[in-house]
């Protein structure tokens, strides 16, 4: 099987069911910047971090690849005419949210408090941490525009959002764990 298939070269692609699209519409833009963020998570999964997050981040990476696959499959062509859901996979469930959440709690216990916003970077580490935690809020960004749009499935969205929460939790953990300096944000008086 060739990779390259030639159908793009006008600049469209396909979604899940053969639909045509421009490859800038915002469906694209939702399921490309989702597969970014993986990347980014690859990148944090291949650091020398305890074999705890990167098992984390594996899970979460699966995860991902189901909302990709949510963003690109089109609405109208998501039930077959069997009835059946074109998209035959196991959806993003509340478990899966609240296991972020758990694990968020887990790694701020282990954290002093946070009294003020911190600047990213500190080690290079929690520096992927926090491009990541960017990609991840574009993505939300996109993926809630064409929610308005095209409503899909709320939980993809909502774990969008908590994603971004715990790579800024996981990025204040390795910095503790690491022994970076967290430096925090203290805006200068006038």
């Amino acid at each position: 099987m060739k990779i390259y298939t030639k159908t793009g070269d006008k600049g469209t692609t396909a979604l899940f069911g053969g639909t045509r699209v421009p490859k800038h519409h915002i469906r694209i833009e939702s399921y490309g910047t989702v597969d970014e963020l993986n990347s980014h998570l690859g990148l944090i999964r291949d650091q020398d971090i305890h074999q705890d997050y990167k098992d984390s981040l594996i899970q979460i990476q699966d995860r991902l690849f189901t909302i990709g696959a949510i963003l690109a499959t089109d609405p109208k062509k998501a039930i077959l005419k069997n009835g059946k859901e074109r998209l035959n996979i196991q959806k993003i469930t509340t478990e899966d949210i609240e296991r972020l959440e758990k694990e968020m709690d887990t790694m701020n216990d282990a954290l002093p408090p946070m009294t003020h916003f911190v600047l990213p970077g500190g080690h290079q580490t929690v520096s992927f941490c926090h491009i990541a935690r960017c990609v991840c809020r574009r993505a939300e960004r996109l993926a809630s525009a064409l929610n308005e749009i095209e409503p899909f499935e709320s939980n993809a969205l909502t774990y969008l959002n908590r994603l971004s929460d715990y790579l800024f939790v996981l990025a204040r953990k390795l910095t503790y764990d690491l022994q970076a300096n967290e430096v925090k944000w203290i805006p200068e008086k006038k």
